[in-house]
């Protein structure tokens, strides 16, 4: 699978013209807009365009700032557990295996966009508009915190996120930890090229969205401003997403904005330093078995369960779900 803001956060509005054009080849009525599509955008440039992903350029930056943080931390703690090298090492390889599958994924998915926005959107957005950049990044940032609450409490797809949340370290290595299972993210997505979002935006806005998340990935970063912790999400407020104690389960899903787990009831204030990494902490760093060992678990509860309503509360209820106990037999109290 979020935005921030606070002191006021700014609220702009405005109109999006539109013109009402008849397709010779749907004879369906499209609200284009004439200034920003002259011709229609073909296919496979809507495809291709994607091939300018923001994270591409990021990456560098990236493991630039891994190497300073380490570096601080070997230098001065502060109590903290910093870098353990097997660690960042598996955290890494995951970074890697995670942009190979994920830039195929993406295509597949833009092929999917692709169709719906030329032929069913009813209307196409301009993508040189600031308005329609602001409209899609919001959107995305919600649709994130949708697939991110998802991803926590439906084990199918916790079985494939766990695996950014498996490390007992907090750092900015974490922030590349990343699943090579991103199956269910293309359906939080589907209702934006519905709605005339063109595909390759939405994926470059969800770039954007998760470079902002990188930084946020640390413990040598305290509070900052009231007003920026109440908008956006913060390290301190990402310490409580990772971490494994009860009170902060299932927190502070947000991406960029943590308004929306003020909104919705899902936020927490980190009042003590987090336990980080699993609820059952693995006793590996091989990264294809922290991928997959999960799916494994849950193969296992499926083909033990008795009957279907066992086997889909195993696959789609939350982790840790297990069968109602039966009811023991009803002993009568005789009188004595």
């Amino acid at each position: 699978m979020f935005q921030p803001g606070s002191n006021g956060v700014r609220q702009s509005s405005a109109f999006i013209a539109i013109y009402v054009q008849y397709s010779a080849l749907s004879k369906t009525r499209k609200l284009v807009d004439l200034a920003s599509y002259p011709r229609r955008v073909g296919f496979w440039h809507q495809v291709t365009e994607q091939g300018h992903d923001p994270v591409t350029y990021a990456i560098p930056a990236f493991l630039v700032l891994v190497l300073v943080e380490a570096l601080a931390l070997r230098v001065s703690a502060f109590g903290r557990r910093g870098y353990y090298r097997r660690d960042t090492r598996a955290s890494l390889l995951m970074g890697v295996g995670s942009a190979v599958i994920g830039t195929l994924w993406r295509a597949l998915t833009l092929i999917l966009f692709t169709v719906i926005y030329d032929h069913v959107a009813p209307w196409h957005l301009r993508s040189t508009s600031w308005v329609t950049w602001v409209v899609v990044l919001l959107a995305v940032d919600l649709l994130w915190y949708a697939y991110h609450r998802f991803s926590h409490r439906v084990r199918i797809a916790w079985a494939a996120h766990q695996a950014h949340h498996s490390s007992a370290y907090f750092n900015l290595s974490t922030a590349l930890r990343q699943k090579w299972n991103p199956w269910f993210e293309g359906l939080f997505w589907l209702p934006l090229p519905f709605l005339g979002v063109p595909p390759w935006m939405i994926y470059t806005a969800f770039s954007f969205n998760l470079i902002y998340q990188f930084w946020i990935h640390t413990e040598r970063i305290e509070r900052l401003p009231r007003w920026f912790e109440f908008v956006f999400n913060t390290p301190s407020h990402h310490r409580v997403h990772h971490g494994s104690d009860p009170v902060y389960l299932d927190r502070n899903y947000g991406g960029i904005l943590i308004l929306w787990d003020r909104l919705f009831g899902t936020f927490r204030e980190e009042a003590s330093r987090p336990v980080y990494g699993l609820t059952k902490p693995v006793t590996t760093f091989n990264p294809v078995r922290l991928q997959y060992f999960e799916y494994a678990a849950l193969f296992r509860d499926v083909r033990a369960a008795h009957g279907m309503h066992d086997r889909l509360g195993f696959a789609f209820g939350p982790p840790g779900w297990t069968p109602a106990a039966p009811a023991g037999p009803t002993v009568s109290r005789g009188l004595a």
